[in-house]
C-alpha cells in the first residue's frame, strides 16, 4: 500500500485518482501507524511554501514526516512536496524541512527562451528531464518524454543530490534526492503514460524495499 500524505496543502486526490487507474492500493492518510505500515510514501503540495510548512507544522506533522525519512520509508515529493524538502524558500521566506541541503527560489524573468525572448514565470507547460545520474524512477522511460509543470520557484539543492534537470531559461534542477528518497518539481500525476509509468517504478521500488527487511 502506498499511503498519501495529507496535510491540507497538496494535490492528494489527484494523486490518488492516478493510483487508483494503476489498481495501486493507496489511501490519503497522516495517521503515523497507517504511515508506518504502508511500503512506501507519496508527499505531495500545491500552493505556496509558507502555507504548505504551516499546515506540516500544525500538530506536528512535519516531525511525522522526517521521522519517517529518518527510517528510511520510500518516499516520492512532488512539486512544493519536492521545494520544502530544502532547507529555505524564498517563497514567503520560508524555513521549511532541511531533509535536503540547499534552497527554493524564485525565477528570474530576465532569462530568455531559446527565441531569445524572457521567460514566463511561473514555469507552466511541457518539459523534459535531463538525467545528471542514474534513477529508478526513470526505469523504461524514453529520455525525450515530457512531464507537465507549473511552478515560479524551482529546487536548488546540494549538487550531489541533483538527479535531473529541465531547461527553462536555464537548467534547474528538477529531480533531486537520493535512492529511497525522491523529489520531483513536475506533477507525474498529471504527465500521462511517463507520468504514470514513474509512479508505477516508484511502487515497484517501495515493493521490493519492503521485501528486503
Amino acid at each position: 500500500m502506498l499511503a498519501i500524505f495529507e496535510y491540507n496543502a497538496g494535490n492528494q486526490t489527484s494523486v490518488k485518482r492516478a493510483l487508483d487507474h494503476l489498481g495501486i492500493e493507496n489511501e490519503i492518510t497522516n495517521d503515523p501507524e497507517r504511515l508506518d505500515k504502508a511500503d512506501g510514501i507519496i508527499f505531495p503540495g500545491v500552493g505556496a511554501a509558507g502555507q504548505a510548512m504551516d499546515e506540516l507544522l500544525s500538530g506536528g506533522k512535519d516531525e511525522i514526516l522526517k521521522s519517517l525519512i529518518w527510517q528510511e520509508k520510500p518516499m516520492l515529493g512532488i512539486c512544493v512536496g519536492c521545494q520544502i524538502l530544502l532547507d529555505y524558500s524564498e517563497e514567503n521566506d520560508t524555513k521549511a524541512l532541511a531533509v535536503i541541503p540547499g534552497e527554493c527560489r524564485l525565477f528570474n524573468p530576465s532569462w530568455e527562451d531559446y527565441e531569445g525572448d524572457p521567460i514566463r514565470v511561473p514555469h507552466m507547460g511541457w518539459n523534459t528531464i535531463e538525467l545528471q545520474q542514474e534513477c529508478e524512477l526513470f526505469a523504461g522511460i524514453d529520455p525525450e518524454a515530457n512531464f507537465y509543470f507549473v511552478h515560479s520557484y524551482f529546487p536548488a539543492p546540494k549538487q550531489e543530490f541533483v538527479i535531473g534537470v529541465t531547461r527553462y531559461g536555464r537548467d534547474f534542477c528538477s529531480v533531486h534526492g537520493r535512492a529511497g528518497l525522491w523529489a520531483v518539481q513536475f506533477h507525474p500525476e498529471k504527465s500521462g503514460r511517463p507520468g504514470l509509468k514513474m509512479l508505477k517504478n516508484f511502487h515497484k521500488y517501495c515493493l521490493e524495499a519492503a521485501d528486503a527487511e
